[in-house]
C-alpha cells in the first residue's frame, strides 16, 4: 500500500512538474497546430474510382480436351498476370495510353511518374472468387477514371494475349524441333542404310550372329537326326520287300499286266469308261472319240515311262518278282530315298553356312556393336520425331479450342467511374492528428526540461538530495505576487488551448459543412 502511495506521489510529482512548465506546451502548440491546420486544409482533393471485375476460369471445352489437348492451368495464369499487371513496362503503357506522359517534359519527370503510379494504382484480390479490385485516386476525377480504364483493359488484354502468345511460342518452338530431329532423322537413317548396304553379306537377317549360329547349329542337328531316321525307315522297307518276296507263290511275268500302280491309274480308268460311252453312240472317226483315244494314248506312254523310270532305279539284285504290297513298298522307299538325299543337301548347305559364319567370328561382334549404335541412335532420334509431332498435334488443337471458345471471360461487374464527391484526404482525421500532435509535443518538451531542471514541490523530496533533517517549511515573502503571476499564466495558457481549438473546431464545422453540401447536390 505504502508502495502505491510512493508511485501515486511520484506521477502527481511529474504531472506538477508539466505544469509548471507549460509555457512549452503554448509555445510548440502555436508552432505545430496553425502550420498543420494549414498545410491540412491546402491539401488538394483526391478522386478515386474503382473497377471491380471476375475472371470466369470455366470453360465447356477444358473438361473434353483433357488427355488430348496442352492444357494449362488458367487460375494460375490469371494470379500471374495479377501479380505482375504493375510492372514497371505495363505501367509505362498505362501512363502513355491515359495521356499523363503529356504532364511531363523530361525523362527523369516521366521516370517518377512511373514510380508513382506504380505505387498508387491498387490491384487487390476480392478472394477466392477470381474477383478482383482495382482503384486509382488522383486530383482529377477524370484522370482516375482513365486510369483505371487503362489498367483494367492491359489486365483483360494482356491475360488473354499471354494466352494467344504462349500458344505461338511453343508453336514456333515445336516446328523448329521438328525440323531439327526430322533432319537428324534422315541423317540417321542414312547412315544406318549405308551401313547396310555395306554388311549386307554379313549381317543377320534378324537377331545377333550368335543368335544365328545357335540357331543353324540346331537346324543342323535336327537335319542330321532327320537323315538318320529316314534312313532307318528305308533299311525297314528293304528288310520288308525281302521277306515279302520270299513269301510270294507266284511271279508277275508280264510288266504291262503287273500290279504297280500309277498316277495315271486312275484318269486312264475313267477316260476308257468315257470311251466306251461315246463309242455306243458314235462311230470310231467322231472327233470326241478320236480325241479321247489319242488321250488315252498318250496317258499309257505316260504310264509306261514311269513305271519304266521305278524299275530301272531299282538295283539289279533287287528285281524280286513284284506284288502289289513289293511295289507300294518300294514306292514308299523311293520317297524316303528321295526325302534323304534332299535332308543330305540342306546339311551340306547348313554346314557351309556355319563354317562361314564361324570363319567371321572376329569380326561379327564388332559389326553388331556398330549396328546397335546405330538403330539405338536411330530408335531414340524416331521416338523423339514421334513425341514432338504428337505434341504439335495436341498444341493445334488447343489452338483451334482456344479460337472456338476463351479459356477466361471477363466480366466487369463494377465500371471505373469518374467521382463525383472526393474521396480524400480525410482533413477530420488530419486536424485532430494535427491537435494532438501539437499538444502532444507541447506535453513531451515539458516534461524533457522539467527532467532536465527539476523543481522541489514537496519537502520530502528534499530527504532524497540531502542527509540533513527538515524541521518545517517557511512560505515566500511575496506569496500574494506569486499568486497573481500563476493566475495570470493560467489565463493565459487557457485562452491559448482556447484559441487553437478554437481554430480547430472551425476547420471541423467547415469541412463538415463541405461534406454536406457534397452529399446533398451529388
Amino acid at each position: 500500500m505504502q508502495d502505491l502511495q510512493q508511485t501515486l506521489l511520484q506521477f502527481l510529482d511529474l504531472l506538477k512538474g508539466i505544469w509548471i512548465k507549460k509555457r512549452h506546451v503554448i509555445i510548440m502548440s502555436w508552432i505545430i497546430c496553425p502550420i498543420g491546420f494549414f498545410m491540412v486544409a491546402n491539401l488538394p482533393d483526391q478522386y478515386t474510382s474503382t473497377a471491380k471485375v471476375y475472371v470466369d476460369t470455366r470453360s465447356v471445352l477444358q473438361p473434353l480436351l483433357k488427355g488430348l489437348a496442352i492444357q494449362s492451368d488458367p487460375d494460375q495464369e490469371v494470379k500471374m498476370m495479377a501479380r505482375t499487371l504493375l510492372s514497371r513496362t505495363n505501367v509505362e503503357t498505362i501512363a502513355r495510353e491515359s495521356d499523363l506522359d503529356i504532364t511531363t517534359n523530361s525523362e527523369r519527370e516521366f521516370e517518377d511518374l512511373v514510380t508513382q503510379l506504380s505505387s498508387s494504382i491498387d490491384l487487390r484480390s476480392a478472394g477466392r472468387d477470381n474477383i478482383y479490385n482495382i482503384s486509382f485516386a488522383n486530383a482529377n476525377a477524370i484522370t482516375a477514371q482513365r486510369v483505371v480504364q487503362e489498367t483494367l483493359d492491359l489486365f483483360v488484354e494482356g491475360s488473354l494475349g499471354n494466352n494467344r502468345r504462349d500458344t505461338d511460342t511453343a508453336g514456333r518452338f515445336l516446328e523448329e524441333q521438328i525440323a531439327e530431329y526430322e533432319s537428324r532423322l534422315g541423317e540417321s537413317e542414312q547412315r544406318l542404310a549405308q551401313f547396310k548396304r555395306q554388311y549386307n553379306n554379313i549381317l543377320p537377317l534378324s537377331g545377333t550372329y550368335y543368335s544365328s549360329l545357335q540357331g543353324l547349329n540346331a537346324e543342323l542337328e535336327l537335319t542330321r537326326l532327320s537323315i538318320k531316321q529316314t534312313k532307318q525307315q528305308v533299311d525297314s522297307l528293304k528288310s520288308q520287300i525281302k521277306k515279302t518276296s520270299a513269301k510270294d507263290s507266284f511271279a508277275v511275268t508280264n510288266q504291262e499286266n503287273s500290279g504297280l500302280k500309277t498316277r495315271y491309274d486312275d484318269r486312264i480308268r475313267k477316260l476308257e469308261e468315257d470311251l466306251d460311252r461315246l463309242q455306243l453312240r458314235f462311230t470310231d472317226k467322231h472327233p470326241d472319240v478320236v480325241e479321247s483315244q489319242l488321250l488315252l494314248s498318250s496317258l499309257e506312254k505316260s504310264r509306261q515311262r514311269e513305271i519304266e523310270a521305278f524299275l530301272s532305279s531299282v538295283d539289279e539284285e533287287d528285281q524280286l518278282p513284284l506284288n502289289e504290297l513289293t511295289q507300294e513298298i518300294r514306292l514308299e522307299m523311293s520317297k524316303l530315298q528321295s526325302e534323304v538325299a534332299s535332308l543330305e543337301v540342306k546339311e551340306t548347305d547348313l554346314q557351309n553356312k556355319i563354317a562361314e559364319l564361324e570363319s567371321k567370328v572376329d569380326l561379327i561382334p564388332q559389326i553388331e556393336a556398330e549396328s546397335s549404335a546405330l538403330n539405338r541412335d536411330y530408335g531414340i532420334t524416331k521416338k523423339k520425331y514421334e513425341e514432338l509431332l504428337s505434341r504439335r498435334e495436341a498444341a493445334g488443337l488447343s489452338r483451334r479450342a482456344e479460337v472456338s471458345a476463351e479459356e477466361l471471360q471477363f466480366r466487369i461487374i463494377e465500371p471505373p467511374l469518374a467521382a463525383s464527391s472526393p474521396s480524400g484526404p480525410n482533413r477530420l482525421i488530419l486536424y485532430t492528428a494535427v491537435l494532438l500532435a501539437g499538444f502532444g509535443s507541447g506535453v513531451g518538451v515539458a516534461f524533457l526540461v522539467s527532467q532536465l531542471s527539476p523543481i522541489l514541490i514537496r519537502p520530502k523530496q528534499l530527504n532524497s538530495l540531502s542527509d540533513y533533517p527538515i524541521w518545517g517549511t517557511v512560505s515566500h515573502l511575496n506569496i500574494v505576487n506569486i499568486q497573481k503571476k500563476n493566475k495570470f499564466r493560467l489565463l493565459i495558457f487557457a485562452l491559448s488551448c482556447g484559441m487553437i481549438l478554437l481554430q480547430y473546431g472551425i476547420l471541423v464545422a467547415a469541412e463538415v459543412m463541405n461534406i454536406n453540401l457534397i452529399e446533398r447536390f451529388f
